[in-house]
């Protein structure tokens, strides 16, 4: 098979508004055997056109993207999933950035699932997964991309998740650093009907935190869950010592730790 004739079976892929295909795909576009379209899909890998995220799963690689070495991950973490057949949505800081929480937007995208699966690296692109077994109760949203659909966690979810993983946010400073801008587009009433569906202990210290930003109308909102559901005083920080420590008792917090967000 010529170059020619592979670089038109690109081209007419992107001519259909496609930017992936599967080992499959190329052997029926290709109309070549097995052996013969992976040689193909090799060749066409080490010159930079295509490249491939997971096993038997590839992505278009336009120019203006070659340095990277592959698409954007945004570009293709819906399709691979559906190919996988894995429920999933954007959350953490990635979904604050889709929601204009911006600061500081993180290098590896992250995607919640139900079970740990191992990151995905294509070129200098990265998918961090975060397990968590009750995702696909998270209140979700579908944003439009270049290459078709993403689906992300709510602002009120992102926010909640966000101090649930907070060791996987950059920490509590960089957290609360995102939640004062977050929380500029966040719902009251949608913020207490995620919060139903999370760990009491993570609407306590999102409740705090939304308070010491200003944004003292959604905390309120919080605070008869957190007085019907709260049982005992809760670390401000999981991992740091409570002894000596003050405590809020309307939030049932025990405010270990000095929480500085950064400079916006």
């Amino acid at each position: 098979m010529t170059s020619a004739s592979s670089r038109a079976w690109l081209d007419d892929l992107a001519a259909q508004g496609r930017s992936h295909f599967t080992t499959a795909d190329a052997v029926r576009g290709l109309g070549a055997s097995l052996p013969a379209a992976h040689a193909v899909l090799s060749r066409l890998k080490r010159a930079g056109r295509v490249a491939s995220p997971y096993r038997g799963f590839y992505v278009v690689v336009p120019p203006q993207y070659r340095p990277l070495g592959c698409l954007p991950a945004e570009l293709f973490i819906d399709q691979l999933m559906a190919s996988l057949d894995v429920p999933y949505y954007v959350g953490l800081l990635s979904a604050a950035a889709y929601h204009g929480a911006a600061h500081q937007r993180p290098q590896r995208l992250q995607v919640v699932v139900a079970a740990s699966r191992r990151p995905v690296v294509c070129g200098r692109v990265e998918v961090d997964f975060v397990a968590r077994k009750d995702m696909e109760a998270t209140p979700t949203v579908v944003r439009n991309t270049a290459a078709g659909t993403l689906r992300l966690s709510t602002a009120e979810a992102t926010a909640l998740e966000l101090v649930g993983y907070a060791d996987r946010c950059g920490g509590l400073d960089h957290v609360a650093t995102v939640l004062s801008e977050l929380g500029e587009v966040m719902d009251a009433e949608a913020l207490v009907a995620a919060a139903a569906l999370c760990p009491v202990v993570w609407v306590q210290r999102l409740g705090w935190l939304l308070e010491q930003a200003g944004h003292g109308e959604l905390a309120s909102a919080l605070l008869p869950h957190v007085a019907r559901r709260a049982n005992s005083p809760a670390p401000l920080v999981r991992s740091e010592a409570v002894r000596g420590a003050v405590r809020d008792p309307r939030w049932r917090l025990v405010l270990n730790a000095d929480v500085q967000p950064d400079d916006l």
